[in-house]
């Protein structure tokens, strides 16, 4: 039963400053979940303590800030929450997880003896969901070398890492954009971590029970997350809680050489200081109607044009945004 409220989410992780890529996620899940009349919130994901930074969630809500994008209550901050996912880890989540004390270089060791038996894994891949193509770089499947001992004894900054038994059954969804999308996360990505060895929560776990929490109901996000998506539905449904109503996995921008425009790969940070032109920009790639003479419009302007005028339509089973220069 669809909620009374739509409710969107921008969640970005503060491991560098926002760049167009990001910018272009944000412009879309505001200007999508605006014109179903709903809320926008915003969370930053900050659960990698070792990468993310404080100066980097300022920034970003000091930018997001001057581009007219102001969020609906107060910003939620994961590393905040770490008593939350613990709860459901010592909780609901406890029957199915297991202590994994394999090092790489044990599983590296075994992959070499026993090639049959690992399969590859496809997180890494952006497009894994929705092609048959093998990717050669991807990681080995956990070949479950720990789940005999059933050791719930997690043990934090040691070689432990808590690991999760999901239902080995396909699953699917539609994608509001990509179309219907099937999966089976027990074959394409194996018992996933979700805490580390550091004691951080994973990604996958966190923005799942958030999510739940929160009680989003439309995600729109980057297409390199397609792949965990069915896996966080198995989640949320472990954790007893309501899963979004709608999923809508942007095509992405991509650098000359081809890769996803990432803070990791040195993506250039967005200039804040001419908000217009940065998010006229950000409309042309999602293909939505603009009007060069709104470069003189303010960005509470433009954004209330591209509200009313938002369609899917030019984003429909692409899978890039072009690239930038």
């Amino acid at each position: 039963m669809a909620r009374a409220v739509p409710i969107g989410r921008f969640a970005p992780s503060p491991t560098g400053r926002l760049h167009l890529g990001s910018l272009t996620t944000a412009v879309a899940s505001f200007c999508h979940i605006k014109s179903l009349g709903g809320q926008w919130l915003l969370r930053i994901e900050d659960v990698d303590f070792e990468r993310c930074k404080n100066e980097y969630s300022e920034s970003m809500l000091h930018d997001l800030t001057k581009l007219g994008l102001h969020w609906d209550g107060d910003v939620v901050y994961q590393s905040a929450r770490q008593a939350i996912y613990d709860e459901f880890l010592t909780g609901v989540l406890h029957p199915i997880s297991y202590v994994c004390r394999c090092s790489r270089k044990t599983l590296a060791d075994f992959a070499k003896t026993h090639p049959k038996s690992v399969r590859t894994a496809t997180l890494d891949t952006a497009l894994s969901a929705l092609s048959d193509t093998p990717n050669l770089n991807a990681p080995l499947i956990y070949p479950r070398l720990c789940l005999p001992k059933n050791d719930k004894t997690y043990r934090p900054n040691t070689q432990d890492k808590l690991r999760l038994v999901l239902d080995d059954v396909l699953g699917g969804f539609y994608d509001g954009l990509q179309g219907m999308i099937w999966d089976n996360p027990t074959k394409s990505l194996g018992d996933v971590v979700v805490k580390r060895q550091n004691g951080a929560i994973n990604y996958i776990l966190a923005c799942a029970i958030d999510d739940g929490l929160q009680g989003v109901t439309h995600v729109m996000r980057g297409l390199d997350i397609l792949p965990m998506t069915v896996a966080q539905f198995r989640l949320q449904e472990s954790c007893r809680l309501p899963t979004p109503d709608a999923y809508f996995h942007l095509p992405l921008i991509h650098n000359p050489d081809g890769q996803k425009l990432s803070k990791q790969n040195l993506a250039l940070p967005i200039d804040s200081t001419r908000p217009s032109v940065l998010l006229l920009e950000a409309l042309k790639r999602l293909g939505q109607p603009t009007d060069d003479a709104m470069q003189h419009s303010s960005p509470e302007e433009i954004l209330a044009f591209a509200i009313k005028h938002w369609t899917h339509a030019p984003l429909m089973r692409r899978q890039s945004l072009g690239v930038a220069q």
